[in-house]
């Protein structure tokens, strides 16, 4: 399995892209704008999309994604785009995005009997097979219901925290799990710890912090950084004491589990 970093920044800029997974052809974990730089056809193999949370910069492009590839899905005999998330989330998507207002609502049309999506609910500790790859849903600590993924692989795990502050449960569970690679948020430098806190996501101090609590020595890969901003966080997480190998996500990165 490949999965390729379609965005991971925490807001846009020239070159900076918000929260977007592509594993294989055709799961999406988070639909941010990286999702954008996929071609059409890349776009109408997409038959999944895990969301995190209802957050905009890890939703926006599911609507979009529904009406570019609706037609082409439906003269191709394609079933859904299937939406999995926690229930509260997609009570939002369909409260606050698909309806009527914002963006049309997609889970009837072109017709409620054939709609380009289809919103399935998942729960904290489930288990789910999609595409043949195997995920489960893990705690996370954010301002709004949400979660993480780990994706199983032959040798280990792909884990995305999704947007979390500090997050004992999710520590917990990894504990049993073996971990090839962990995907983690620091949004924000140390200078920032209140507005981490009040935000719930995580500086380096906070970060050094939860790593200690992951055995053994992973490759740790950090995302949702703001733009302009990466180089002073990467400096301050260069500088903690950890047995864990730590570089900065980047679009277009390509990470292999096998």
């Amino acid at each position: 399995m490949k999965i390729r970093v379609l965005g991971c920044s925490g807001a846009i800029a020239a070159g900076s892209r918000t929260t977007a997974f592509l594993v294989d052809h055709d799961v999406l974990v988070d639909a941010g704008t990286g999702v954008g730089d996929l071609s059409l056809d890349e776009l109408a193999c997409i038959d999944h999309i895990l969301v995190s949370h209802s957050h905009l910069d890890h939703v926006l492009s599911i609507g979009l994604l529904a009406d570019t590839v609706m037609r082409k899905r439906l003269a191709a005999r394609r079933p859904p785009i299937q939406v999995h998330a926690l229930p509260e989330t997609l009570d939002a998507l369909h409260t606050h995005i698909f309806n009527g207002v914002i963006w049309p609502d997609f889970t009837r049309l072109p017709s409620v009997e054939r709609p380009a999506l289809v919103l399935v609910p998942f729960r904290l500790g489930d288990r789910l097979v999609l595409g043949g790859k195997r995920f489960e849903v893990l705690s996370a600590a954010h301002t709004v219901p949400a979660v993480g993924f780990a994706l199983e692989g032959a040798e280990g795990h792909w884990v995305f925290t999704g947007d979390t502050g500090p997050n004992p449960a999710l520590w917990e569970r990894l504990a049993h799990m073996p971990v090839a690679h962990l995907v983690i948020e620091t949004a924000f430098s140390d200078d920032e710890h209140e507005l981490a806190r009040i935000s719930r996501h995580l500086c380096p101090a906070e970060l050094s912090r939860e790593l200690a609590k992951l055995p053994g020595s992973v490759d740790v890969h950090i995302t949702h950084i703001k733009p302009g901003e990466v180089a002073s966080v990467m400096e301050e997480v260069g500088a903690l004491s950890t047995p864990h190998r730590i570089s900065p996500l980047f679009a277009g990165q390509v990470l292999d589990l096998d």
